[in-house]
């Protein structure tokens, strides 16, 4: 009987699933890294071997594909609800979509690719603003632009987040102390917000980003609250 490199016997080729090398993969970059992700490494994790993993998925761009779905999918399935109120409902999708990305850091800027269940979350966000009154042109324009800020700053924080903690207290430091070192006569502003000046991690950044965008297009919906 074949074995491993560990020594173990092979799985059978019979016992592969979708669902479980996606889940061997997901387990190879959680604790080896995304660069590591590999279907030699899926199959060391599985006991089986690589080639058997193309039974399955063409090359490894399909299957990282499906490893996105699935952990949009364990993040949203059942948590974007319609409710009676439409701001809070694009509130809630922002958050859930931020805490997506947080809890899966090693994934930050691929998760910018476009699969069915992302398509899930901008009919979401157009049925709202269509709920607040807001035509065919601007609800798309409205879609885009929280879309992107909501993607966009949570992968900065989440890509910070995957950074080794060690580099993520060296660079957090460098920011202060560069900030501080900056002469005043050239930099009065800067130096007049002195200590002010929130972290490049602080979560306040992203919260009010979030509150003034939704602030404006609750200003200028038609069906205002």
């Amino acid at each position: 009987m074949a074995q491993t490199r560990t020594g173990r016997p092979r799985r059978a080729r019979d016992s592969l699933s979708r669902e479980l090398i996606v889940a061997a993969a997901e387990a190879v970059v959680q604790r080896q890294g995304l660069d590591r992700l590999t279907f030699q490494a899926i199959g060391d994790e599985l006991d089986a071997h690589p080639t058997s993993i193309y039974r399955h998925f063409r090359d490894k761009d399909e299957l990282f594909l499906a490893l996105i779905d699935t952990l949009r999918a364990r993040s949203y399935s059942g948590a974007m609800t319609e409710t009676d109120d439409w701001m809070a409902d694009l509130r809630n999708q922002a958050h859930l979509i931020h805490d997506h990305y947080m809890r899966y850091p090693e994934f930050a800027l691929q998760m910018a690719l476009r699969r069915p269940t992302d398509f899930m979350s901008v009919e979401f966000t157009i049925g709202a603003l269509r709920r607040g009154g807001y035509d065919a042109e601007s609800a798309a324009l409205y879609a885009r632009a929280l879309g992107q800020l909501v993607r966009s700053a949570a992968s900065i924080q989440a890509a910070l987040t995957a950074i080794p903690e060690e580099q993520r207290d060296a660079d957090d430091l460098t920011w202060e102390k560069d900030y501080r070192k900056l002469d005043p006569e050239s930099h009065p502003n800067i130096a007049w917000v002195g200590s002010h000046l929130p972290g490049i991690r602080d979560p306040r950044g992203w919260e009010t980003a979030l509150d003034l965008l939704l602030e404006s297009i609750e200003r200028h919906a038609p069906n205002r609250r």
